[in-house]
């Protein structure tokens, strides 16, 4: 309350600030200030892994990006001072509606299709976004994305699997995967703003209109880079009825769990469709952002096996792990789209 107001903001301890739930991330807060409700994000608690949980480059995107794609909320205030809060945070423009987990209303069933396209549409309007329009031509390092990628998720893989693998063998399908990514030529399908975490629980929607999407959130990794990456993302995120049991226990999306979602290669086709962009090289992409979801969710369990958190949804994720990268091992094998 006294930093904001030495920054000559009001701060309401009425209503109580209040913590949203869901998610392994960052922490968010419903609080008051200036009279109107707003957003305070901060990282988790503990050692964060790199590149993630970036408070200074969020408020530096949700600051200028809202200019041009309306769906990014507004970043109101940066304190990148530790002293304060334990940790840099920012805090952005609410936008209350409706957000989608695993559980999707039977109502809402016959909806299903037209929110798969609602998806594919707004990752399109948003790689659509000319980054120098907005002030973010500077942001990241478009060029050699992808050999960088690959070389920070293979790091992120070892410095994880000392924590997890600490006990026991890590599995052989991750070396496998491995050295399929370091031998394998990387494609380009150019350079556009990534949010590098597009999924459904990330949009909000109109409560009394649910296809119509009215924020993206969670811009603290956003970056330059190949757009394919970040729609590799979205499909690394969408589970399909077939997919093994394990995906839907780390599930993001419920697309595997209620009628009417399109599959992955109807994606695919929507997404070609409407961004115009070649999808020929997509099996790269599809094994590097699976692997890459592997090391999320080994990321967020190795948190749990060094003692910095105790939430029971974290401890059931080191089951998981080795179907996590024997699906992986699947794509590379193209046995799963």
């Amino acid at each position: 309350e006294g930093y904001l107001q030495s920054l000559g903001h009001e701060f309401s301890a009425e209503p109580e600030p209040k913590q949203f739930v869901g998610g392994f991330g960052n922490l968010n807060f419903l609080i008051q200030m200036n009279g109107e409700p707003c957003v305070l994000r901060r990282p988790p608690h503990g050692p964060l892994p790199p590149g993630a949980n970036d408070m200074v480059r969020e408020y530096r995107v949700t600051s200028r990006l809202w200019r041009k794609f309306p769906l990014a909320p507004k970043g109101l205030l940066l304190c990148d001072d530790s002293d304060i809060l334990g940790a840099p945070f920012l805090i952005m423009q609410y936008r209350p509606g409706a957000v989608i987990q695993m559980d999707v209303p039977e109502n809402l069933h016959g909806l299903t299709w037209r929110l798969s396209e609602m998806i594919v549409e707004v990752l399109v309007e948003f790689q659509s976004v000319e980054p120098a329009s907005v002030g973010l031509q500077d942001l990241g390092r478009p060029e050699g994305f992808l050999e960088r990628a690959v070389r920070g998720w293979v790091k992120r893989y070892h410095v994880a699997a000392e924590d997890v693998y600490r006990n026991s063998a890590s599995p052989a399908s991750a070396k496998t995967i491995i050295d399929w990514l370091e031998k394998q030529p990387a494609p380009s399908a150019g350079h556009t703003l990534l949010h590098n975490d597009f999924k459904l629980n990330n949009i909000v929607l109109d409560r009394d209109n649910i296809t119509q999407p009215i924020a993206l959130l969670d811009w603290d990794m956003c970056t330059q880079g190949d757009p394919l990456f970040d729609f590799a993302t979205l499909l690394s995120y969408w589970t399909e009825a077939t997919d093994p049991p394990a995906l839907n226990q780390v599930g993001q999306m419920p697309t595997s769990t209620s009628p009417g979602w399109m599959n992955r290669e109807a994606v695919a086709d929507y997404y070609a469709k409407i961004s115009g962009r070649d999808l020929s090289d997509l099996h790269y992409y599809r094994v590097l952002t699976a692997f890459k979801h592997c090391i999320i969710f080994m990321q967020i369990y190795a948190r749990f096996c060094r003692g910095t958190t105790t939430d029971p949804r974290i401890a059931e994720l080191g089951p998981a792990l080795d179907t996590l990268f024997e699906f992986t091992h699947d794509i590379v094998l193209q046995r799963y789209f």
